[in-house]
């Protein structure tokens, strides 16, 4: 491997810690107290990641990114949206980093995922809830690439990670043939290709190979939505 593509020590342990702290405390105070920790054990480790997983990201597809900025780059902010929750928490308890294609605008674009939380952590790719225009585009190209589609969702390393995940609509979308044999494909209104571990494995220097590997995995169904939306991969 590159000397590039080496270097991540894996998290530091104080950064699942926070969280089950800032769990059991969340509220404005606590976290105002603890916010150079914050950066220390949970944004600056964050920032490293994705510094180092960028040229493994680029050797899957150059039209992702991988910025590394703690505001307005991959990582998600941890300040929850809570306008129209009755959980008025107003901390998330888990970190997400997003590494989505550069012509995206937000979290519903084609992208590459890592949650880490104290329960447990999940990555991979795929994409996530998009606006209706785009998630029917790729329904229809499903549709008249049924086919590649098969090969796909039907490939083993894919099938080793679970499958194509994500929340579906209970009956077929209205315009597509409710026999078509990728009917249950067709209900997705997210697709993604997850692989989910406990979060010790965080710790390790090797945590970063399982996430290249996860996104290895989840690179032809990514490949396939860009194709989908005529998006570059």
């Amino acid at each position: 491997m590159p000397a590039a593509m080496k270097g991540f020590p894996g998290f530091p342990a104080d950064f699942f810690r926070f969280f089950e702290e800032l769990a059991a405390n969340n509220n404005r105070p606590w976290f105002n107290e603890s916010k150079e920790r914050y950066y220390e054990s949970v944004v600056n480790p964050i920032s490293e990641f994705i510094v180092c997983m960028a040229p493994r990201l680029k050797a899957i597809s150059p039209h992702y990114v991988a910025d590394p900025k703690p505001h307005r780059g991959s990582m998600f902010r941890i300040y929850r949206d809570t306008r129209f929750s009755a959980d008025k928490s107003p901390y998330k308890t888990h970190a997400g980093v997003q590494f989505r294609h550069a012509a995206g605008k937000d979290a519903h674009a084609p992208g590459f995922y890592l949650q880490l939380a104290p329960e447990g952590l999940f990555f991979g790719g795929g994409i996530w809830r998009p606006p209706n225009p785009q998630l029917n585009r790729i329904r229809e190209f499903m549709v008249d690439n049924a086919r590649s589609w098969s090969r796909i969702r039907n490939a083993r390393s894919v099938k080793d990670a679970g499958g194509i995940s994500g929340d579906r609509l209970q009956r077929g979308p209205r315009g597509f043939d409710p026999d078509h044999p990728h009917v249950e494909d067709l209900k997705l209104k997210s697709l993604y290709v997850m692989a989910e571990a406990p979060a010790d494995d965080a710790l390790s220097a090797d945590f970063i190979d399982q996430v290249d590997a996860a996104f290895r995995r989840a690179g032809p169904l990514n490949r396939f939505i860009c194709d989908a939306l005529e998006l570059e991969f």
